[in-house]
């Protein structure tokens, strides 16, 4: 069954719509710069009103180990997106740390990235084009060479994941900015997102 990951929540309104949805997993950005950041304690707001099914991860860009450790241990998230070019020492060093799901992100320009997500020490790794949340679909061709099970993002939306998920067959897929209208969360997006990866799922 393909996973699902809506990722950049950050409203009340957005949690009981994935309430409803029952995602597999949701996630929280932590990276400051980013538009659709949240604080520790708005995320700890938001994991109170989700079920208690759905997975929280958190997304990171180069953030000092002890914040992650404290979110996980905490119960805020269930899992740690590095997304910030981290190393693998870096993620190793995570690992021993902590139990949880470490996942780490990779920017698929080339077959080189492929490769180094191969290798990665990470417990799933999820590939994207660009920073992420761009809403950029990178080529898929490259894709012919992964060897280990991945959760795909960049650039899917509502056009395009049913052959993403027909053509690929990924372990999961993540979306952000392709179930927002004018940045913001759409719950009819959200809903439609999550249908047709299930109906295509039901097909393969």
């Amino acid at each position: 069954m393909t996973r699902i990951k809506l990722c950049g929540i950050r409203r009340e309104e957005d949690a009981a719509v994935a309430n409803e949805l029952a995602p597999d997993y949701v996630g929280f950005v932590f990276a400051k710069k980013s538009k659709r950041y949240v604080t520790p304690e708005k995320a700890e707001e938001l994991r109170k009103i989700l079920n208690p099914g759905i997975k929280t991860v958190g997304v990171f860009v180069k953030e000092v180990p002890e914040l992650i450790l404290e979110l996980l241990k905490d119960n805020i998230i269930d899992a740690a997106q590095l997304h910030g070019g981290e190393d693998d020492e870096y993620v190793r060093r995570l690992k021993e740390r902590t139990i949880k799901p470490i996942f780490q992100a990779f920017r698929i320009d080339s077959a080189e990235d492929v490769e180094r997500a191969n290798n990665s020490s990470a417990d799933m790794v999820l590939l994207d084009a660009g920073k992420g949340g761009t809403g950029q679909v990178f080529d898929w061709n490259l894709l012919k060479d992964i060897k280990r099970p991945y959760i795909l993002a960049g650039g899917l939306n509502t056009d395009n994941v049913a052959m993403a998920v027909e053509t690929l067959k990924p372990y999961g897929v993540d979306v952000s900015s392709g179930i927002e209208t004018e940045g913001v969360k759409d719950p009819e997006k959200m809903r439609l997102f999550v249908k047709l990866v299930r109906e295509q799922e039901e097909r393969n």
